[in-house]
């Protein structure tokens, strides 16, 4: 599996740090090379061997165990006053993206590697507690980072996981009221036309009529949700049909919903949102206005639906309100609906993105 591709942020500081790093190894040894008499050429290798371990932190996010080894080669040669720290910085990176064992054999190769600077190189005794401290501390780190991010995919893996179990609650929660309603309309539509089947037969039509409508209904109601239970994930609302057909009710519909730039994990939930929205502005406020707003402000995604229908407080009992609050409430955000500061009817919805330290 290739690597995961940097982030630009992450590029540019890693640019910046190789660059620092160049500098300072070569503002110190470069100068110590310079100072003595006919050390031009080891002065020059200096200089190469500087900018070699400014490249490697630079590149260290693409190509960690290249990069790794091209610090650990240097840092042997002896041409830097550098005790390991290109290669920590090398080493960090790698650690938070191999598994622990791999970066363990790694870490165990460096600290060879500074066991045998302590007895090449001059200082060495020096050289190779201060190199095999700081390999030590930089995968200690990196394990750190790499152990805390997997903890986050986990939690949020299993937060959309109870996303999805709750959203299948709401629609089995729908099959039943779905289910319910239109058995209680047949039973008493059955009941009507028992009692007057002899006496008002145009009575017992109607009545039929209204029993076989229902029924037919309901079994595609039925048929619909349990599509929806039986697949793996439930199908998102087509937006564009669902503005289509509020047009088509006498809504005229401004939106503004860039889905491309909303995170994978609010996603479903701001489509419901702004579905069950809209559905209510058709059936309490059409004919109207409505406007539909959608904003991902980095922090969170805001969404905002107003009309200028003849508003008023929210009706009591309202599955579609309820159902949007509980949503919001999964994801820990902020949720208001009941009538606008102009007149009509608003419903304002905060979903924070999930983020982790």
């Amino acid at each position: 599996m290739p690597p995961p591709t940097p982030r630009r942020h992450l590029v540019l500081l890693d640019v910046l740090a190789g660059l620092l790093l160049a500098a300072a190894n070569f503002g110190v040894a470069g100068n110590l090379w310079l100072a003595k008499a006919n050390q031009v050429p080891t002065m020059l290798l200096a200089t190469a061997a500087a900018l070699l371990a400014g490249t490697a932190v630079a590149l260290r996010r693409r190509w960690p165990l290249p990069c790794l080894g091209i610090a650990v080669a240097i840092a042997l040669t002896g041409l830097l006053w550098d005790p390991f720290v290109t290669v920590a910085l090398v080493l960090y990176v790698g650690s938070t993206r191999w598994s622990r064992r791999d970066s363990l054999r790694v870490l165990a190769l460096c600290l060879v590697a500074a066991g045998l600077g302590a007895l090449w190189l001059p200082l060495g005794w020096v050289f190779g507690p201060v190199a095999a401290g700081l390999c030590v501390l930089a995968w200690l780190a990196g394990d750190a980072v790499r152990q805390r991010r997997r903890q986050a995919g986990l939690l949020a893996a299993q937060q959309a996981r109870q996303i999805r179990l709750d959203e299948r609650l709401r629609i089995a929660r729908e099959l039943h009221d779905v289910v319910a309603h239109g058995m209680g309309l047949i039973a008493v539509k059955a009941a009507v036309a028992n009692f007057v089947a002899e006496t008002r037969p145009e009575e017992t039509r109607d009545a039929l009529r209204v029993i076989e409508a229902t029924s037919k209904e309901a079994l595609a109601q039925t048929r619909r949700l349990l599509g929806v239970l039986r697949a793996e994930d439930p199908d998102p609302p087509d937006l564009d049909e669902l503005f289509e057909q509020a047009g088509g009710a006498g809504v005229r519909i401004e939106a503004a919903v860039p889905m491309a730039e909303l995170p994978e994990a609010v996603r479903p939930a701001v489509l419901r949102i702004v579905q069950e929205a809209v559905t209510n502005v058709i059936r309490h406020a059409a004919p109207a206005d409505c406007r539909v707003s959608v904003i991902n402000t980095g922090e969170a995604v805001t969404i905002e639906v107003t009309d200028n229908g003849p508003g008023g407080e929210p009706r009591p009992g309202g599955h579609g309100l309820t159902g949007m609050r509980e949503r919001v409430a999964l994801h820990e955000g902020e949720f208001s609906a009941g009538p606008g500061p102009d007149g009509g009817f608003r419903v304002h919805a905060t979903l924070p993105h999930r983020r982790h330290p």
